[in-house]
């Protein structure tokens, strides 16, 4: 078989799939600083704004698989452009909710639409570049507006909320939605190779559900809001879903998932690190989000600037990763990025962000641009393990991987900041029992009973939670910087026998 001529358009493809993926990955972080504001609005319970939070990347981890296998079946340019509009139509929605019920609904229209752009953006990269060299250049910018996406958005939302109400988080993806749609429409080519066969609905629900039920056991189980035998029961559940969904796939001769994938350690590494990058960037981001304005008193704007370093060098690590990783060969990036978060993370548990000076946004930085270097490498990993008719699945199992990461990070880092907060806090003399139970579960607790306390008292309560929260983000941080040095090992190990992969080998 002759190789095809490349694409003449193929880097306006590219631009135009990077524009319609950047509001996907902005919707998953806007919110972190858009919190306060919007629980106030809408005079959400504390279930309610974790459900309005974490629904979008929960659902859409379960979606993404599905839907990736979707794509393959009638083509990705259908699917990208009915994600685009459904996108477009629940931002409107979410904009405009009139109370919690509502927007938790536009956000599981809005997951629904993220899930069918985000497995298709992977899928046409990895069709329109057949050049090794090109589409590891092109992961690594895709990567950029990934990385820089999920980055920038603390800082849009704390700008907006400056001056315009909460709605208007949503509805800036309106006009992006409206200009990439007819974009995408022109550039992409409109005859594809799909895959024949009908598509096993029962099995995508099955997915979505196992997921879903999981997750949600692991995070009502932790933060102890349901009785055990509720969180055991859901668990079972979720795990019976989950292995029955495995079960039918390892029978089928047209699996909806192909689990012959995992069988290549090197897309297994490249999961493996695409988890844990994306949870510890997402988890960190929040820890720090929160220590600038509980304990150092900064505004929702203010804290969105201190974090730049990380932002900034996390738009450069993606292209940087792609050239790395041509010249120095996959395996030696991908551990040597590991090991520079690993070490970041630990200076950053031992740094003082009261008086951060140059060592602090170094720091920040060294970890915005490793754990992009391996976001990007966990791509060039799974995509490059991957022949062309595998595209789709693999894109959706990557993506599932950040998405699950994401979510994972958000409830892991949450959950053990509050069990750690809980056993540092040394509250004063006097405090009644029901006033200190409330303020041991997190630093924004300390704020609320505070106001419940006379000047002192509260005072006092206020500075034992800021003495608390540093210690523990402290403890959180170094005990994610020997997490990354345990994966490290891992992946030097998986990544061996990784060599440059052919381009096919049917």
């Amino acid at each position: 078989m002759s190789p095809r001529l490349p694409d003449p358009k193929r880097w306006l493809v590219l631009l135009a799939v990077m524009l319609a993926f950047l509001p996907v990955v902005l919707d998953m972080t806007i919110l972190h600083v858009a919190v306060p504001t919007l629980t106030q609005a809408l005079e959400a319970s504390n279930t309610q704004v974790l459900w309005i939070i974490d629904i979008y990347p929960l659902l859409m981890a379960g979606l993404l698989v599905p839907m990736g296998t979707l794509a393959d079946r009638v083509g990705n340019r259908r699917i990208l452009l009915s994600g685009l509009a459904i996108f477009g139509v629940a931002s409107v929605l979410a904009a405009f909710a009139p109370n919690a019920p509502l927007l938790i609904a536009a956000r599981v229209l809005l997951a629904a639409g993220g899930a069918m752009i985000m497995p298709c953006v992977l899928g046409i990269i990895r069709r329109t570049f057949e050049d090794e060299t090109e589409r590891g250049l092109a992961l690594g910018l895709w990567g950029t507006v990934g990385a820089a996406g999920a980055a920038v958005g603390p800082l849009i939302g704390g700008a907006l909320l400056e001056h315009f109400w909460w709605g208007s988080v949503f509805l800036i993806n309106v006009p992006v939605m409206a200009v990439v749609l007819p974009v995408c429409w022109f550039l992409l080519p409109r005859r594809e190779t799909i895959t024949q066969g009908h598509w096993p609905i029962g099995q995508a629900v099955m997915l979505i559900l196992g997921m879903i039920a999981t997750v949600y056991a692991i995070k009502a189980g932790f933060a102890a809001k349901q009785p055990l035998t509720v969180v055991l029961l859901i668990l079972a559940i979720g795990i019976c879903m989950l292995s029955l969904f495995i079960r039918i796939q390892l029978r089928s001769a047209t699996p909806m998932l192909d689990l012959s994938l995992f069988s290549r350690p090197a897309i297994v590494a490249g999961i493996i690190m695409a988890i844990v990058a994306s949870g510890s960037l997402a988890g960190v981001e929040l820890t720090l989000a929160q220590e600038l304005q509980y304990v150092l008193g900064k505004t929702p704007l203010q804290a969105g600037i201190f974090l730049i370093p990380i932002m900034a060098a996390a738009a450069l690590g993606g292209p940087v990763a792609g050239w790395l990783s041509g010249r120095f060969g996959l395996r030696a990036v991908a551990c040597l990025s590991l090991v520079v978060s690993s070490g970041a993370l630990a200076g950053l548990a031992a740094a003082d962000f009261d008086d951060p000076g140059l060592v602090v946004p170094i720091l920040l930085a060294a970890l915005g641009l490793s754990l992009s270097i391996g976001l990007t490498a966990s791509s060039i990993a799974i995509m490059g393990a991957a022949d062309a008719h595998e595209a789709g699945a693999a894109g959706s199992l990557e993506a599932t991987g950040y998405e699950l990461g994401s979510g994972l990070g958000i409830t892991l880092f949450g959950v053990f900041m509050s069990v750690v907060f809980g056993r540092n806090l040394a509250l004063p003399e006097g405090v009644p029992d029901l006033l200190a139970e409330q303020a041991a579960l997190s630093i924004g607790d300390v704020y609320i009973t505070a106001q419940q306390l006379g000047a002192d008292q509260g005072a006092a309560i206020i500075a034992a939670g800021k003495v608390a929260f540093s210690a523990t983000h402290s403890v959180l941080l170094t005990t994610a910087a020997v997490l990354m040095g345990l994966l490290t090992i891992l992946v030097y190990c998986l990544l061996h026998q990784s060599r440059p992969v052919r381009a096919s080998h049917h």
